[in-house]
C-alpha cells in the first residue's frame, strides 16, 4: 500500500470513528440477501439494539439457513435468534423452538412468551416444543439445529444430568443429510473439560470438538465474531464485569451426505 493511500485509509477510518459512523463490517460481504432482509424485518424493532453485540447477521449467515428450511432453536431463551430464523426461512420454512422439560421449569416466562409469539400471524412458522432433555426429537427432518450458550447445561444436575452424547446422536438423527449442527457457548480454560459447566457456565471448546464427531458429524467451520481475548475464562458468565461480552466459540458440524 502506497504512503498516500495509507494516509487516506487511516484518515477515512478516523473520520468514521469521529462522526460516530461504524466502519463497514469485514463480514458484511458474506451476508446473503435473505439474511439482510431478516435483519431489517420491522417486527424486530426491539432486537435491533442487540444486533451489533450478538452479531445476528454474521451468525445467521454462518448457519447456512435459507428460505424454506426447517430450523431447530434448542433452548431459545428470549427468542432473539428464533425471530431471526423465522424471518430467514420465511413462510415456507419452519422453526421449532425447543426447551428441555428440566430447563423449561426455570424459564417459564420465556416459554410462555415464545408460545404467545408463535400465535401471532407474523411468526406463524414457529412451533414450541417442551420435551425431556434426553429425548430430543422433532416431527420432521431439519436443515439446521442451533443451540446458543446451552450445550454446557446438559451434563449439569438440573438437566438430569444428561450425557451430551445422547443429545449429539439425537441431533444427528434429526438432521437431513448435509444438515448443520451449530453450537455456540462460553469458553472455559483450556484443558478444563466440563469442570466449569455448573459453576462458571463455561465449557472447554476442545470438548465440543471431541464429543460431537463421535455421533457421526464432521467439523464444518468456525466463526470468530463472538471471540473476546479480554475474557480470562475464570469468571462466572453472569458476573457484571463480563456478562454479555464473554469469549464465545461458534462451531458448525455437518451431517455427511
Amino acid at each position: 500500500m502506497g504512503r498516500l493511500l495509507k494516509r487516506y485509509f487511516f484518515a477515512l477510518v478516523a473520520a468514521l470513528l469521529l462522526s460516530g459512523v461504524a466502519a463497514p463490517s469485514a463480514h458484511a460481504a458474506d451476508v446473503p440477501a435473505t439474511v439482510a432482509a431478516a435483519i431489517n424485518d420491522p417486527a424486530r424493532a426491539k432486537d435491533v439494539a442487540d444486533d451489533a453485540r450478538r452479531h445476528g447477521a454474521e451468525l445467521m449467515a454462518f448457519t447456512k439457513a435459507k428460505a424454506g428450511d426447517t430450523v431447530v432453536d434448542l433452548i431459545p431463551g428470549g427468542g432473539y435468534f428464533t425471530r431471526l430464523f423465522s424471518a430467514v426461512v420465511g413462510p415456507k420454512g419452519h422453526v421449532y423452538a425447543i426447551w428441555p422439560t428440566e430447563y423449561a421449569g426455570e424459564a417459564a416466562d420465556d416459554v410462555a412468551a415464545m408460545r404467545a409469539l408463535a400465535k401471532t400471524p407474523h411468526y406463524a412458522n414457529i412451533s414450541v416444543i417442551v420435551q425431556p432433555a434426553a429425548q430430543f426429537s422433532i416431527p420432521t427432518k431439519a436443515d439446521v439445529v442451533w443451540t446458543s450458550q446451552n450445550y454446557h447445561d446438559y451434563p449439569d444436575k438440573f438437566m438430569g444430568p444428561t450425557d451430551p452424547a445422547i443429545l449429539n446422536r439425537a441431533v444427528f438423527n434429526a438432521l437431513k443429510p448435509g444438515g448443520e449442527f451449530v453450537i455456540i457457548d462460553h469458553v472455559a480454560e483450556a484443558g478444563s473439560g466440563m469442570r466449569d459447566t455448573d459453576t462458571l457456565h463455561r465449557i472447554d471448546p476442545a470438548v465440543i470438538k471431541a464429543q460431537v464427531p463421535v455421533a457421526g458429524f464432521v467439523f464444518d467451520g468456525e466463526s470468530t465474531v463472538l471471540r473476546n481475548p479480554a475474557d480470562t475464562h475464570k469468571i462466572k458468565v453472569f458476573d457484571k464485569s463480563i456478562r454479555g461480552h464473554t469469549d464465545q466459540f461458534a462451531y458448525r458440524f455437518r451431517k455427511p451426505e
